[in-house]
Protein backbone atom coordinates (compact mmCIF):
# COMPACT_ATOMS: atom_id res chain seq x y z
CA UNK A 1 0.00 0.00 0.00
CA UNK A 2 1.34 3.36 -0.96
CA UNK A 3 1.21 6.45 1.17
CA UNK A 4 -0.98 7.93 -0.80
CA UNK A 5 -3.72 5.37 -0.74
CA UNK A 6 -3.16 5.01 3.17
CA UNK A 7 -3.77 8.85 3.31
CA UNK A 8 -7.35 8.52 1.60
CA UNK A 9 -8.13 5.42 4.55
CA UNK A 10 -7.01 7.54 7.05
CA UNK A 11 -9.07 10.29 5.95
CA UNK A 12 -11.76 8.38 5.46
CA UNK A 13 -11.84 6.69 8.74
CA UNK A 14 -11.48 9.71 10.50
CA UNK A 15 -15.10 11.24 8.05
CA UNK A 16 -17.14 7.86 9.37
CA UNK A 17 -15.59 8.92 13.04
CA UNK A 18 -16.87 12.01 12.79
CA UNK A 19 -20.56 11.26 11.44
CA UNK A 20 -20.53 8.31 14.34
CA UNK A 21 -19.81 11.43 16.68
CA UNK A 22 -22.50 13.49 15.39
CA UNK A 23 -25.10 10.81 15.09
CA UNK A 24 -24.15 9.51 18.70
CA UNK A 25 -25.06 13.20 20.22
CA UNK A 26 -27.97 13.59 17.82
CA UNK A 27 -29.24 10.80 20.14
CA UNK A 28 -28.05 11.48 23.13
CA UNK A 29 -29.30 15.37 23.08
CA UNK A 30 -31.27 15.43 26.55
CA UNK A 31 -29.63 17.88 29.26
CA UNK A 32 -30.07 21.22 28.73
CA UNK A 33 -27.14 23.87 28.65
CA UNK A 34 -26.78 26.11 30.30
CA UNK A 35 -28.94 26.28 33.26
CA UNK A 36 -30.98 29.07 33.80
CA UNK A 37 -29.29 30.79 36.97
CA UNK A 38 -32.44 30.99 38.67
CA UNK A 39 -32.71 27.65 38.68
CA UNK A 40 -29.32 27.02 40.77
CA UNK A 41 -29.96 25.43 44.13
CA UNK A 42 -29.87 28.41 46.99
CA UNK A 43 -26.67 28.58 49.53
CA UNK A 44 -25.68 31.42 51.91
CA UNK A 45 -21.77 31.18 51.35
CA UNK A 46 -20.31 32.78 47.97
CA UNK A 47 -17.84 29.34 47.59
CA UNK A 48 -20.84 27.19 48.63
CA UNK A 49 -22.88 28.47 45.60
CA UNK A 50 -20.17 28.25 43.26
CA UNK A 51 -18.92 24.73 44.71
CA UNK A 52 -23.01 24.09 43.88
CA UNK A 53 -22.86 25.57 40.43
CA UNK A 54 -20.29 22.99 39.50
CA UNK A 55 -21.39 19.96 41.18
CA UNK A 56 -24.87 20.65 38.70
CA UNK A 57 -22.96 21.43 35.74
CA UNK A 58 -18.93 20.35 35.62
CA UNK A 59 -19.02 22.21 32.32
CA UNK A 60 -19.42 25.24 33.70
CA UNK A 61 -15.95 24.75 35.47
CA UNK A 62 -14.28 23.83 31.78
CA UNK A 63 -15.98 26.62 30.45
CA UNK A 64 -14.08 29.08 32.54
CA UNK A 65 -11.29 27.55 32.40
CA UNK A 66 -11.39 27.99 28.42
CA UNK A 67 -12.60 31.61 29.09
CA UNK A 68 -9.55 31.93 31.70
CA UNK A 69 -6.65 30.90 29.20
CA UNK A 70 -8.26 33.09 26.14
CA UNK A 71 -7.44 36.10 28.32
CA UNK A 72 -3.93 34.65 29.13
CA UNK A 73 -3.21 34.16 25.55
CA UNK A 74 -4.35 37.75 24.44
CA UNK A 75 -2.26 38.84 27.62
CA UNK A 76 0.51 37.18 26.11
CA UNK A 77 -0.12 37.52 22.27
CA UNK A 78 2.84 39.33 21.92
CA UNK A 79 5.26 35.60 21.87
CA UNK A 80 3.55 34.56 19.13
CA UNK A 81 3.77 37.27 17.11
CA UNK A 82 7.56 37.89 17.95
CA UNK A 83 8.05 33.93 17.23
CA UNK A 84 6.01 34.68 13.87
CA UNK A 85 8.57 37.52 12.78
CA UNK A 86 11.32 35.18 13.81
CA UNK A 87 10.17 32.75 11.14
CA UNK A 88 9.46 34.72 9.09
CA UNK A 89 12.99 36.22 8.81
CA UNK A 90 14.78 33.01 8.56
CA UNK A 91 11.90 32.10 5.21
CA UNK A 92 13.28 35.69 4.07
CA UNK A 93 16.59 35.00 4.37
CA UNK A 94 16.13 31.39 2.00
CA UNK A 95 14.29 33.34 -0.59
CA UNK A 96 17.28 36.12 -0.59
CA UNK A 97 19.91 33.46 -0.53
CA UNK A 98 18.07 31.33 -3.65
CA UNK A 99 17.44 34.72 -5.85
CA UNK A 100 20.99 35.61 -5.09
CA UNK A 101 21.92 32.51 -6.79
CA UNK A 102 19.82 33.02 -9.89
CA UNK A 103 16.49 31.62 -8.78
CA UNK A 104 13.36 34.08 -9.66
CA UNK A 105 9.85 33.90 -8.87
CA UNK A 106 7.56 34.34 -11.38
CA UNK A 107 3.12 34.52 -10.66
CA UNK A 108 2.73 31.13 -11.64
CA UNK A 109 6.01 30.05 -9.34
CA UNK A 110 5.15 32.14 -6.00
CA UNK A 111 7.97 32.48 -3.29
CA UNK A 112 7.69 30.15 -0.90
CA UNK A 113 5.79 30.90 2.43
CA UNK A 114 6.39 29.74 5.91
CA UNK A 115 3.51 27.31 7.52
CA UNK A 116 4.61 28.23 11.21
CA UNK A 117 5.13 32.14 10.84
CA UNK A 118 1.39 31.99 9.26
CA UNK A 119 0.69 29.94 12.10
CA UNK A 120 2.21 32.26 14.79
CA UNK A 121 0.99 34.85 13.30
CA UNK A 122 -2.57 33.95 13.67
CA UNK A 123 -2.45 32.89 17.14
CA UNK A 124 -1.12 36.56 18.06
CA UNK A 125 -3.80 38.02 16.16
CA UNK A 126 -5.75 39.72 19.02
CA UNK A 127 -8.82 39.81 17.36
CA UNK A 128 -8.83 35.94 16.54
CA UNK A 129 -7.76 34.79 20.11
CA UNK A 130 -11.33 34.50 21.52
CA UNK A 131 -12.42 32.85 18.62
CA UNK A 132 -9.77 30.28 18.31
CA UNK A 133 -10.56 29.41 21.82
CA UNK A 134 -13.92 28.52 20.78
CA UNK A 135 -12.97 25.44 19.26
CA UNK A 136 -12.14 23.45 22.51
CA UNK A 137 -14.95 25.15 24.14
CA UNK A 138 -17.66 23.95 21.84
CA UNK A 139 -15.75 20.76 21.42
CA UNK A 140 -16.10 20.20 25.08
CA UNK A 141 -19.57 21.16 24.58
CA UNK A 142 -20.27 18.58 21.79
CA UNK A 143 -18.66 15.63 23.68
CA UNK A 144 -20.78 16.36 27.15
CA UNK A 145 -23.81 17.10 26.00
CA UNK A 146 -24.52 15.95 22.48
CA UNK A 147 -24.63 17.46 18.68
CA UNK A 148 -28.57 17.72 19.48
CA UNK A 149 -28.09 20.21 22.52
CA UNK A 150 -24.92 21.76 20.81
CA UNK A 151 -26.85 23.07 17.81
CA UNK A 152 -29.93 23.64 20.09
CA UNK A 153 -27.72 25.90 21.95
CA UNK A 154 -26.20 27.58 18.83
CA UNK A 155 -29.44 28.38 17.28
CA UNK A 156 -31.23 29.79 20.45
CA UNK A 157 -28.05 31.81 21.31
CA UNK A 158 -27.82 33.35 18.27
CA UNK A 159 -31.38 34.18 16.66
CA UNK A 160 -33.23 33.80 19.96
CA UNK A 161 -31.49 36.20 22.15
CA UNK A 162 -29.82 38.11 19.56
CA UNK A 163 -26.53 38.00 21.47
CA UNK A 164 -24.81 38.66 17.52
CA UNK A 165 -26.86 41.68 16.71
CA UNK A 166 -24.20 44.10 18.48
CA UNK A 167 -21.10 42.67 16.80
CA UNK A 168 -22.76 42.32 13.84
CA UNK A 169 -23.77 46.64 14.69
CA UNK A 170 -20.28 47.16 15.44
CA UNK A 171 -19.04 45.94 11.81
CA UNK A 172 -21.01 48.18 9.73
CA UNK A 173 -21.31 51.31 11.59
CA UNK A 174 -17.54 51.08 12.05
CA UNK A 175 -17.27 51.00 7.95
CA UNK A 176 -19.33 53.87 7.64
CA UNK A 177 -17.26 55.96 10.52
CA UNK A 178 -14.15 55.25 8.67
CA UNK A 179 -14.91 56.67 5.38
CA UNK A 180 -13.94 59.77 4.13
CA UNK A 181 -16.87 61.60 4.60
CA UNK A 182 -17.47 61.03 8.01
CA UNK A 183 -13.49 61.15 9.07
CA UNK A 184 -13.63 64.98 7.49
CA UNK A 185 -16.35 66.11 8.86
CA UNK A 186 -15.34 65.13 12.49
CA UNK A 187 -12.11 66.76 11.82
CA UNK A 188 -13.97 70.05 10.57
CA UNK A 189 -15.73 69.77 13.81
CA UNK A 190 -12.73 69.30 16.27
CA UNK A 191 -10.82 71.94 13.75
CA UNK A 192 -13.23 74.59 15.43
CA UNK A 193 -11.85 74.33 18.83
CA UNK A 194 -8.16 74.02 17.69
CA UNK A 195 -8.87 77.40 15.77
CA UNK A 196 -9.42 78.90 18.94
CA UNK A 197 -5.61 78.21 19.56
CA UNK A 198 -4.01 79.27 16.43
CA UNK A 199 -4.28 75.36 15.20
CA UNK A 200 -1.56 74.23 17.35
CA UNK A 201 -0.45 70.56 17.88
CA UNK A 202 -1.48 70.07 21.27
CA UNK A 203 -4.71 71.85 20.83
CA UNK A 204 -5.62 69.33 18.15
CA UNK A 205 -4.55 66.33 20.49
CA UNK A 206 -6.90 68.17 23.37
CA UNK A 207 -10.08 68.27 21.19
CA UNK A 208 -10.09 64.83 19.80
CA UNK A 209 -9.39 63.12 23.39
CA UNK A 210 -11.87 65.88 25.13
CA UNK A 211 -14.73 65.65 22.44
CA UNK A 212 -13.92 62.82 20.58
CA UNK A 213 -15.37 60.58 22.93
CA UNK A 214 -18.21 62.49 24.31
CA UNK A 215 -19.69 62.45 20.26
CA UNK A 216 -19.67 58.48 21.33
CA UNK A 217 -23.46 59.72 23.42
CA UNK A 218 -25.07 60.49 19.77
CA UNK A 219 -22.95 58.25 17.14
CA UNK A 220 -21.91 55.18 19.15
CA UNK A 221 -19.07 54.55 20.44
CA UNK A 222 -18.01 52.36 17.74
CA UNK A 223 -18.27 55.54 15.48
CA UNK A 224 -16.20 57.59 18.02
CA UNK A 225 -13.39 55.58 19.19
CA UNK A 226 -12.95 54.84 14.83
CA UNK A 227 -13.27 58.25 14.71
CA UNK A 228 -10.51 59.29 17.40
CA UNK A 229 -8.39 56.71 16.21
CA UNK A 230 -8.22 57.57 12.69
CA UNK A 231 -7.53 61.36 13.46
CA UNK A 232 -4.77 59.93 15.77
CA UNK A 233 -3.11 58.13 12.86
CA UNK A 234 -3.56 61.65 10.41
CA UNK A 235 -2.37 63.74 12.85
CA UNK A 236 0.22 62.00 14.89
CA UNK A 237 0.75 59.05 15.35
CA UNK A 238 2.10 59.47 11.74
CA UNK A 239 4.60 61.50 12.52
CA UNK A 240 6.58 58.91 15.25
CA UNK A 241 5.75 60.68 18.95
CA UNK A 242 7.41 58.72 21.44
CA UNK A 243 6.30 55.03 22.89
CA UNK A 244 5.16 56.63 26.07
CA UNK A 245 2.76 58.92 24.54
CA UNK A 246 1.76 56.42 22.28
CA UNK A 247 0.54 53.71 24.98
CA UNK A 248 -0.62 57.17 27.30
CA UNK A 249 -2.70 58.28 24.18
CA UNK A 250 -4.56 54.86 23.30
CA UNK A 251 -5.17 54.06 27.21
CA UNK A 252 -6.82 57.67 27.49
CA UNK A 253 -8.98 57.01 24.66
CA UNK A 254 -10.24 53.66 25.88
CA UNK A 255 -11.16 54.87 28.84
CA UNK A 256 -12.46 58.03 27.97
CA UNK A 257 -14.39 56.19 25.23
CA UNK A 258 -16.22 53.93 27.78
CA UNK A 259 -17.20 56.97 29.64
CA UNK A 260 -18.57 59.28 26.71
CA UNK A 261 -21.25 57.06 25.82
CA UNK A 262 -22.92 58.05 29.25
CA UNK A 263 -24.48 61.09 28.09
CA UNK A 264 -27.69 59.41 26.71
CA UNK A 265 -29.21 55.62 27.05
CA UNK A 266 -28.37 54.24 23.77
CA UNK A 267 -25.09 54.56 23.04
CA UNK A 268 -22.66 52.76 25.30
CA UNK A 269 -22.99 48.31 25.42
CA UNK A 270 -22.82 48.46 29.59
CA UNK A 271 -26.14 51.16 29.44
CA UNK A 272 -27.77 49.98 26.84
CA UNK A 273 -27.81 46.19 28.28
CA UNK A 274 -29.79 47.75 31.46
CA UNK A 275 -31.45 51.19 30.36
CA UNK A 276 -34.99 49.20 28.92
CA UNK A 277 -34.77 46.92 31.81
CA UNK A 278 -34.11 49.58 34.79
CA UNK A 279 -35.94 52.67 33.07
CA UNK A 280 -33.00 54.77 32.23
CA UNK A 281 -34.08 57.25 30.01
CA UNK A 282 -32.15 60.32 28.57
CA UNK A 283 -32.34 62.66 31.53
CA UNK A 284 -31.76 60.11 34.24
CA UNK A 285 -28.38 59.44 32.07
CA UNK A 286 -27.29 62.86 32.00
CA UNK A 287 -28.11 64.10 35.32
CA UNK A 288 -26.35 60.34 36.88
CA UNK A 289 -23.39 59.77 34.80
CA UNK A 290 -23.08 62.19 31.72
CA UNK A 291 -22.15 65.23 33.33
CA UNK A 292 -20.21 63.29 35.71
CA UNK A 293 -18.16 61.59 32.68
CA UNK A 294 -17.69 65.08 30.56
CA UNK A 295 -16.08 66.96 33.85
CA UNK A 296 -13.45 63.33 34.05
CA UNK A 297 -12.71 63.24 30.40
CA UNK A 298 -11.89 66.93 30.13
CA UNK A 299 -9.69 66.55 33.93
CA UNK A 300 -7.77 63.60 32.80
CA UNK A 301 -7.13 65.09 29.00
CA UNK A 302 -6.02 68.12 30.60
CA UNK A 303 -3.92 66.62 32.97
CA UNK A 304 -1.98 63.81 30.38
CA UNK A 305 -2.06 67.55 28.02
CA UNK A 306 0.28 68.61 31.10
CA UNK A 307 2.46 65.77 31.57
CA UNK A 308 3.45 65.20 27.89
CA UNK A 309 3.77 68.92 27.17
CA UNK A 310 7.21 68.53 25.97
CA UNK A 311 6.25 66.23 23.23
CA UNK A 312 3.97 68.46 20.85
CA UNK A 313 6.59 71.24 20.21
CA UNK A 314 8.90 68.14 18.39
CA UNK A 315 5.80 67.42 16.57
CA UNK A 316 5.07 70.65 15.77
CA UNK A 317 8.40 71.19 14.20
CA UNK A 318 8.07 67.80 12.25
CA UNK A 319 5.17 68.59 9.69
CA UNK A 320 4.93 72.49 10.56
CA UNK A 321 1.35 72.85 11.47
CA UNK A 322 -1.49 70.40 13.11
CA UNK A 323 -3.44 70.31 9.96
CA UNK A 324 -1.75 66.96 9.37
CA UNK A 325 -0.90 64.70 6.21
CA UNK A 326 -4.62 65.05 4.76
CA UNK A 327 -4.59 69.03 4.24
CA UNK A 328 -4.01 68.53 0.51
CA UNK A 329 -6.65 66.22 0.44
CA UNK A 330 -9.47 67.80 -1.72
CA UNK A 331 -13.14 68.60 -0.42
CA UNK A 332 -16.20 65.96 -0.30
CA UNK A 333 -18.93 68.15 -1.49
CA UNK A 334 -21.81 68.38 0.92
CA UNK A 335 -24.19 66.56 0.23
CA UNK A 336 -21.82 63.45 0.11
CA UNK A 337 -21.47 64.02 3.48
CA UNK A 338 -24.99 64.16 4.27
CA UNK A 339 -25.55 61.40 2.70
CA UNK A 340 -23.50 59.73 4.97
CA UNK A 341 -24.56 61.11 7.98
CA UNK A 342 -27.88 59.78 7.19
CA UNK A 343 -26.55 56.10 6.83
CA UNK A 344 -25.07 56.70 9.94
CA UNK A 345 -27.80 57.66 12.33
CA UNK A 346 -30.33 55.32 10.46
CA UNK A 347 -28.14 52.46 11.43
CA UNK A 348 -27.97 53.96 14.95
CA UNK A 349 -31.62 53.96 14.75
CA UNK A 350 -32.13 50.46 13.50
CA UNK A 351 -29.53 48.87 16.19
CA UNK A 352 -32.75 46.16 17.29
CA UNK A 353 -33.31 45.38 13.91
CA UNK A 354 -30.38 44.10 11.90
CA UNK A 355 -32.48 43.61 8.50
CA UNK A 356 -33.43 46.70 7.98
CA UNK A 357 -29.39 48.38 8.80
CA UNK A 358 -28.18 45.44 6.74
CA UNK A 359 -30.50 46.32 4.53
CA UNK A 360 -29.39 49.78 4.83
CA UNK A 361 -25.56 48.74 4.68
CA UNK A 362 -25.59 47.26 1.14
CA UNK A 363 -27.73 50.33 0.05
CA UNK A 364 -24.42 52.71 1.30
CA UNK A 365 -21.46 50.18 -0.38
CA UNK A 366 -23.88 50.60 -3.56
CA UNK A 367 -23.51 54.69 -2.60
CA UNK A 368 -19.66 54.46 -1.98
CA UNK A 369 -19.17 52.81 -4.92
CA UNK A 370 -20.64 55.79 -7.40
CA UNK A 371 -19.07 58.08 -5.08
CA UNK A 372 -15.31 56.43 -5.22
CA UNK A 373 -14.04 59.27 -6.44
CA UNK A 374 -14.60 61.09 -2.77
CA UNK A 375 -14.53 57.68 -0.89
CA UNK A 376 -11.16 56.17 0.35
CA UNK A 377 -10.16 52.67 -0.38
CA UNK A 378 -12.73 50.17 1.33
CA UNK A 379 -11.17 48.07 3.61
CA UNK A 380 -13.65 45.47 5.61
CA UNK A 381 -10.67 43.78 7.21
CA UNK A 382 -10.33 45.68 11.05
CA UNK A 383 -13.94 45.46 10.90
CA UNK A 384 -14.87 42.03 10.23
CA UNK A 385 -12.00 41.41 12.87
CA UNK A 386 -13.56 43.29 15.31
CA UNK A 387 -16.97 41.42 14.64
CA UNK A 388 -15.22 38.68 15.17
CA UNK A 389 -13.83 39.35 18.10
CA UNK A 390 -16.84 40.60 20.05
CA UNK A 391 -18.98 37.61 18.84
CA UNK A 392 -16.40 35.45 20.37
CA UNK A 393 -16.27 37.41 23.69
CA UNK A 394 -19.83 37.22 23.87
CA UNK A 395 -20.04 33.63 23.60
CA UNK A 396 -17.67 33.07 25.91
CA UNK A 397 -19.15 35.55 28.32
CA UNK A 398 -22.69 33.82 27.83
CA UNK A 399 -20.99 31.05 29.92
CA UNK A 400 -19.86 33.00 32.54
CA UNK A 401 -22.86 34.09 34.49
CA UNK A 402 -22.57 30.67 37.07
CA UNK A 403 -19.80 32.19 38.98
CA UNK A 404 -20.15 36.37 37.42
CA UNK A 405 -24.01 36.64 39.32
CA UNK A 406 -23.53 35.46 42.72
CA UNK A 407 -20.28 36.99 42.96
CA UNK A 408 -21.57 40.81 42.29
CA UNK A 409 -24.67 39.53 44.54
CA UNK A 410 -22.65 39.20 47.64
CA UNK A 411 -21.12 42.91 47.06
CA UNK A 412 -21.94 45.94 49.12
CA UNK A 413 -21.86 49.12 47.48
CA UNK A 414 -18.53 49.77 47.86
CA UNK A 415 -17.48 46.75 47.19
CA UNK A 416 -20.04 46.07 43.95
CA UNK A 417 -18.27 49.55 42.41
CA UNK A 418 -14.69 48.58 42.80
CA UNK A 419 -15.22 44.45 41.92
CA UNK A 420 -17.02 45.99 38.76
CA UNK A 421 -14.26 47.73 37.80
CA UNK A 422 -11.76 44.48 38.71
CA UNK A 423 -14.49 42.10 36.68
CA UNK A 424 -14.30 44.51 33.63
CA UNK A 425 -10.82 44.03 33.03
CA UNK A 426 -11.31 40.82 32.24
CA UNK A 427 -14.71 40.46 30.38
CA UNK A 428 -16.93 43.09 28.49
CA UNK A 429 -18.30 45.33 30.46
CA UNK A 430 -21.91 44.89 28.99
CA UNK A 431 -22.16 41.23 29.74
CA UNK A 432 -21.42 42.75 33.67
CA UNK A 433 -24.17 45.04 33.71
CA UNK A 434 -26.08 42.27 31.75
CA UNK A 435 -25.54 40.10 34.41
CA UNK A 436 -26.51 42.72 37.15
CA UNK A 437 -29.52 43.26 35.18
CA UNK A 438 -30.61 39.69 36.69
CA UNK A 439 -30.42 40.07 39.77
CA UNK A 440 -33.70 40.80 41.59
CA UNK A 441 -32.77 42.47 44.93
CA UNK A 442 -30.87 45.33 43.32
CA UNK A 443 -31.46 48.54 45.11
CA UNK A 444 -30.85 51.65 42.69
CA UNK A 445 -27.81 52.77 44.61
CA UNK A 446 -26.19 49.17 43.71
CA UNK A 447 -27.39 49.52 39.96
CA UNK A 448 -25.90 53.05 39.77
CA UNK A 449 -22.80 51.05 41.00
CA UNK A 450 -22.54 48.05 38.96
CA UNK A 451 -22.98 50.66 35.36
CA UNK A 452 -20.55 53.62 36.88
CA UNK A 453 -17.61 50.91 37.82
CA UNK A 454 -18.38 48.80 34.52
CA UNK A 455 -18.03 52.31 32.82
CA UNK A 456 -15.23 53.11 34.78
CA UNK A 457 -13.12 50.61 33.97
CA UNK A 458 -13.93 50.38 30.46
CA UNK A 459 -10.04 51.33 29.61
CA UNK A 460 -8.27 48.86 31.46
CA UNK A 461 -7.95 46.43 28.23
CA UNK A 462 -8.75 45.81 24.70
CA UNK A 463 -11.37 42.93 26.15
CA UNK A 464 -13.27 45.61 28.34
CA UNK A 465 -15.57 47.37 26.61
CA UNK A 466 -16.73 46.30 23.11
CA UNK A 467 -15.70 48.86 21.01
CA UNK A 468 -11.73 48.91 21.83
CA UNK A 469 -10.43 46.49 19.63
CA UNK A 470 -11.81 49.30 16.71
CA UNK A 471 -9.33 51.25 18.15
CA UNK A 472 -6.51 48.73 18.73
CA UNK A 473 -7.22 47.40 14.99
CA UNK A 474 -6.39 50.73 13.76
CA UNK A 475 -3.94 51.95 15.86
CA UNK A 476 -1.59 48.72 16.37
CA UNK A 477 0.56 49.02 13.53
CA UNK A 478 2.15 51.63 15.31
CA UNK A 479 3.39 49.47 18.06
CA UNK A 480 5.99 47.59 16.27
CA UNK A 481 6.07 44.80 19.32
CA UNK A 482 2.19 44.99 19.81
CA UNK A 483 0.04 46.40 22.07
CA UNK A 484 1.52 45.41 25.45
CA UNK A 485 -1.18 44.95 27.79
CA UNK A 486 0.58 45.38 30.66
CA UNK A 487 2.00 48.69 29.01
CA UNK A 488 -2.29 49.65 28.14
CA UNK A 489 -3.07 49.18 31.66
CA UNK A 490 -0.60 51.31 33.18
CA UNK A 491 -1.33 53.79 30.48
CA UNK A 492 -5.15 53.78 31.71
CA UNK A 493 -4.89 53.78 35.12
CA UNK A 494 -4.37 57.45 35.63
CA UNK A 495 -7.78 58.31 33.24
CA UNK A 496 -9.25 55.53 35.29
CA UNK A 497 -8.84 56.55 38.69
CA UNK A 498 -10.28 60.07 37.48
CA UNK A 499 -13.23 58.90 36.14
CA UNK A 500 -13.72 56.05 38.94
CA UNK A 501 -13.50 59.47 41.62
CA UNK A 502 -16.03 60.97 39.74
CA UNK A 503 -18.82 58.64 39.62
CA UNK A 504 -17.91 57.64 42.40
CA UNK A 505 -17.67 60.85 44.77
CA UNK A 506 -19.25 63.66 42.81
Amino acid sequence: MNVKMAKRLALIALGLAFSACVMSGAESGTLPYPIPLSDYPKNPSLWGTLCDRVEAAPFNLFATIVFLLAIVHTFSHGVFTKLSEKYKQRTRMKVSALESGGKFYSEAQKPPVCFRAEIFHLLGEVEAIFALWLIPLFAGFWAVYGWADFTAYLNEFTFDQKKYVEPVFVVVVMFIAGTRPIIQLAGDTINVFARLFHGRVWAWWFAIMAMGPLLGSFITEPAAITICATLLVRHFYTFGPSLSFRYATIGLLFASVSAGGTLTHFAAPPVLMVAHEWGWGMPFMFMNFGWKAALAILVASFVYLLAFRKEFPIMQRRYGTSKGKGASEPRVPFWVVAVHVGFLIFTVHALHYPALFMFAFLLFLAFVGATSHFQYAAKMKNPILVGLFLAALVTHGSLQGWWIEPVLESFGHTELFFGAIFLTAFNDNAAITYLASLVPDFSDQMKYMVVAGAVAGGGLTVIANAPNPAGAAILRQYFRDGLSPLKLLAAALLPTAIISAAFYFL
